[in-house]
């Protein structure tokens, strides 16, 4: 005699598949018992068994109320039983939620984002003093981390003071002679250079190499 195997995808889709097919069908056996009594008592026995599963969650609030909304839910709402909570209803589950609102408003420079535009703008209406400067610092040195994430090359600040420029339509003005930003691949390559540089004056300084 063959046997066939059953594959889950051939068998009744699950209303929630978390608790297994195996509490599924206790549920659905708890539908044909025709005693209210034994049927309560089954249902009674299917939470203590759902909740025995998730032993981490048993000290949350409300843990017990959500048990009885998914057995009312795994039975289609057909359980008829004393449910010791307000149950779910069953036309709230088909409640689709509100479509959240995107800005559709274009950004300039994706690897700076909208963040820095707005920035830029606070700093153009801050007032002059040493709090803008400084303000205005952190802005191109967060601009270039940016530039550096998103290029993963060398940038020179000129790209920075410019895109700051244009950003502030003229407002902000920078150069290498006001500011010089510090981070990135460009000052990783200086060091590195000035190690081997090191180095190499150890290595000629009168001593002869093994080879």
């Amino acid at each position: 005699m063959e046997k066939y195997l059953e594959y889950n995808t051939q068998r009744e889709k699950l209303p929630l598949p978390e608790y297994g097919r195996s509490i599924q069908n206790m549920v659905d056996y708890a539908l044909t018992i025709e005693d209210r009594a034994e049927r309560q008592r089954c249902a009674n026995t299917i939470i203590n068994m759902m909740g025995n599963m998730f032993p981490h969650l048993r000290d949350v609030p409300d843990f017990k109320h959500k048990l009885w909304d998914h057995l009312a839910i795994m039975s289609d709402f057909k359980l008829d039983i004393d449910f010791p909570y307000e149950i779910v209803k069953k036309d709230y589950l088909n409640v689709k939620p509100e479509r959240v609102p995107y800005q559709n408003s274009r950004i300039r420079y994706r690897h700076y984002g909208r963040l820095i535009e707005r920035l830029i703008q606070k700093a153009v209406e801050y007032p002059e003093g040493e709090e803008k400067k400084h303000l205005i610092r952190l802005i191109a040195n967060h601009m270039k981390k940016d530039f550096m994430v998103w290029n993963k090359d060398t940038v020179e600040d000129k790209k920075i003071f410019d895109d700051i420029d244009e950003y502030s339509q003229g407002a902000i003005h920078l150069s290498e002679a006001d500011i010089q930003l510090v981070g990135g691949q460009s000052n990783q390559h200086q060091q590195r250079n000035n190690y081997v540089s090191r180095k190499r004056m150890t290595n000629n300084n009168g001593q002869k190499r093994k080879y």
